[in-house]
């Protein structure tokens, strides 16, 4: 995490029609030396996605996490969260303790997304960019 420093501005994009993106994002939490994380739901901001498609990101495969400039996505948005986050709450300890490895988000968010398109698919909820 030392190309992350102190005090940044953070903004994660999610998907706030799927139930699990929204939990997740509501529960983070950042430790304060980082900053504070903005949170803005993807269905609900037209310059978030049309920013992210500009840059070639495809919402409905990864969420964004904006540091300052540098844009995180998929995995390694889930990586760098779980290097910012507290240990307070089990949610955080269980996550931070997950996805602080790198090996561990590549090969885990996968099988996540997965279960995003399935659930999504089951609510009868469009994804993002459809």
């Amino acid at each position: 995490m030392s190309d992350i420093a102190k005090h940044q501005r953070l903004i994660l994009i999610y998907d706030g029609e799927c139930p699990v993106c929204k939990r997740y994002s509501t529960m983070l939490r950042i430790r304060e030396d980082v900053g504070n994380l903005e949170l803005i739901n993807a269905r609900e901001s037209d310059a978030a996605r049309s920013e992210a498609e500009q840059a070639g990101y495809d919402l409905d495969q990864g969420m964004i996490l904006k540091v300052n400039e540098q844009i995180y996505w998929g995995a390694d948005a889930l990586h760098v969260l779980a290097l910012m986050s507290t240990n307070s709450g089990i949610f955080n300890r269980l996550q931070a303790s997950i996805f602080r490895s790198k090996r561990a988000s590549t090969l885990l968010y996968p099988l996540l997304r997965f279960g995003r398109t399935c659930l999504l698919w089951a609510l009868r909820k469009q994804k993002i960019n459809s």
